[in-house]
This record gives C-alpha cells, structure tokens and sequence, in this order.
C-alpha cells in the first residue's frame, strides 16, 4: 500500500544558512561593527571580522576579502565537547551558547576548526557567532546582514526554495570553509579565494 502524499499544509523543517557574495563585499567593516553593537561585544574580541590579503604586483595587485562568522555547522564538534551541555543546536540549525551553563572550560575553542569563538573577557564564558537568533527568532535579519550596504550577505531558509538565500545558492557555485573536516559548515561563500582562506589571521580571536 502506497503511503499517503505528504500534505501540503506540513512545514519543511528549517535550516538557515548564511551567504557571503564576495564579488558584492567592498571590505567595509559595516558588517562587523553592527555584530558589535547589536551583541555588545567587548573590545578586543570579535563574533565577526574580515581577513584580507593582497596578490599580485603593482600595478595589477588585488585585494582578497573575507569575511568570518561562525559557520553553525550541521555537525558542530563544539556542541559534542562541551562537558556540561551548553553548546546546543536548534531545530533550525543555530548553534548556540547557554550562557547559564558554560563554564568557560574552553573545549569548544580547541574543538572548534574555525577559531571562531572567544572567551568574554568579564563574564568568562565563551562566545561566539549566533546568527542573532534574538533577531532571527522576532522575523528579522541578523543584524551584519540588514547592515550590509552592497547586499553581499544574504541570509535564510536554505530549505525553502523560494528564499533568496536557495535561490542564489543554487544558481551560484559556492563554498565553505574547510568542509573537509566533517562539520557540514552552513555559512556558504561565491567566490572564495582559498588563498585567503590560508593566509594568517589578520584580527579575530587569538
């Protein structure tokens, strides 16, 4: 017997997704700055930053952008250290910190292949990159997003064919950052340059 068709008033399951279009980023730290403001990160630390390099020799030198984030991976290794459970993947794919429960132990920062989180300097527990789910969870873009004066970063239902996010993804070829390691990373880049992927961390966290 054939099993019933799903109907269609069931929801797909969401999973966003980020989108850096690097052929659209000018490099101008708008993107960073909002994530400042937006999660009153402290100074020294960063949810976000921007890695840069130059190749070429004058005059045909050009500059290489590349923004990071936490990529809320589909696999995240932090979430699978952490000793009390307070690195947690949602439904949706947001990967997040129980501020309530992390014990600042720093598993998920030697997990972690990014380097993407941090340890906050007077409340020493660990940080990092959420997407804003605060903003996300009221129908809002993360704020590095609706900050974004050139549009190069997109954010959405990657499951849902008709969001902005799925329909650039399938008509662009894109990439991830070390998606060799197993994590399923889920922030996506058109036209990465691997070499600026390599290159040394220009800021971030240490």
């Amino acid at each position: 017997m054939n099993q019933p068709a799903r109907l269609k008033s069931e929801k797909r399951p969401i999973r966003y997704a980020m989108l850096f279009d690097l052929r659209k980023c000018i490099g101008c730290y708008t993107c960073v700055l909002a994530c400042k403001s937006e999660n009153d990160v402290p100074l020294g630390v960063w949810r976000s930053w921007i890695k840069r390099i130059e190749k070429g020799r004058y005059p045909a030198a050009r500059e290489f952008i590349l923004p990071i984030v936490c990529n809320n991976c589909d696999n995240p290794v932090c979430v699978t250290v952490c000793p009390v459970g307070s690195s947690i993947k949602r439904p949706d794919g947001i990967v997040y910190i129980d501020p309530h429960r992390c014990i600042g132990c720093r598993y998920c920062m030697a997990a972690c292949p990014y380097g993407v989180r941090y340890i906050h300097p007077t409340r020493k527990i660990a940080e990092k990159c959420f997407w804003c789910h605060h903003r996300v969870d009221t129908g809002l873009d993360p704020a590095c997003v609706e900050a974004c004066p050139t549009g190069a970063i997109l954010f959405g239902d990657l499951n849902d064919p008709d969001s902005p996010i799925a329909k650039a993804v399938a008509r662009n070829p894109v990439q991830s950052i070390k998606a060799d390691m197993g994590t399923r990373p889920y922030t996506f880049y058109i036209g990465l340059d691997r070499d600026v992927v390599e290159a040394k961390k220009t800021e971030g966290n240490e």
